[in-house]
């Protein structure tokens, strides 16, 4: 009898690790997403608050135009909208333990390709440097001994710090200085003061900076030459959550077909930055 118990237990013990294992493979797989499609009732978007035109505060309402882009797609899936602002440092832990379903918040494909399921692109984007128009500066070769300013954990950042690219590397090491801001907002009122001499900066988020100050008392370095480096904007959701994934890229597809999408963008002046539908 008791030989009968221990066998017993033992087939009990293997069984729990099996399935453990099995669900371990499971998760690493990414197939532990969640709520399925078919019955979720909201859609909860993680974004930067900070990142205007794509996502920011404004008179104590959240706004941009991923926020917009997410609504859209919630009003169609009759999804409630839940709007999640993180600490975007802390973005994957939010998206792993299912805080959020996505990042939405232009949000860079380009060197991540493999550590999440992407929508397709629908954002074409630039690195640039924004700089006082009065400051004589007309290229980036003279930022040379010049201090530069950045949003920590940027694409513009990331650029600066390509290894493969040395051009990039060359200039960042021509700079007096690179100071890493927490956002573009107090990076550009440091410009404003004079205290750096050019922002390295999106180009979207660089165009709504300038639009929003003194008329003509700012500019972006004119030309191909004086950009940085071009990525491209992607929803990101949880490795594996293809389903999700799917159904958000079916409707984004449809906003683009039905001219929803160029009417949003056209709203947030990023017309000549999509490329969605095209």
């Amino acid at each position: 009898m008791k030989k009968v118990l221990v066998w017993l237990s033992v087939m009990a013990m293997a069984a729990a690790m099996f399935a453990g294992c099995g669900q371990k493979e499971e998760e690493k797989n990414g197939s532990a997403v969640g709520t399925p499609v078919e019955d979720m009732t909201t859609l909860t978007v993680g974004f930067d608050a900070s990142f205007p035109p794509y996502g920011y505060l404004e008179n104590g309402e959240y706004v941009g135009f991923d926020l917009d882009l997410a609504a859209e797609v919630c009003k169609r899936n009759k999804w409630e909208l839940v709007k999640q602002p993180i600490d975007w440092d802390a973005r994957d832990m939010e998206l792993s333990t299912g805080s959020i379903d996505c990042i939405w918040n232009g949000f860079t494909i380009n060197g991540r390709e493999d550590l999440y399921t992407w929508s397709e692109p629908y954002v074409d984007n630039s690195q640039v440097f924004a700089v006082a128009t009065e400051s004589g500066i007309k290229t980036k070769a003279e930022l040379k001994g010049k201090v530069v300013a950045v949003q920590k954990e940027s694409s513009a950042l990331a650029a600066l710090n390509d290894e493969k690219n040395k051009e990039n590397i060359a200039l960042r090491d021509s700079f007096k200085q690179l100071i890493e801001y927490a956002d573009y907002n107090t990076a550009f009122m440091d410009l404003e003061q004079g205290a750096v001499d050019a922002v390295a900066i999106d180009i979207g988020v660089a165009q709504y900076q300038i639009a929003s100050r003194k008329e003509g008392a700012f500019m972006m370095l004119p030309g191909e030459e004086n950009k940085l480096a071009t990525e491209q904007y992607g929803v990101g959701f949880l490795l594996g959550n293809e389903d999700l994934r799917d159904k958000i890229q079916e409707t984004l597809n449809a906003m683009a077909e039905d001219g929803t999408f160029a009417k949003i963008a056209e709203k947030w002046g990023l017309t000549d930055s999509i490329c969605i539908g095209k």
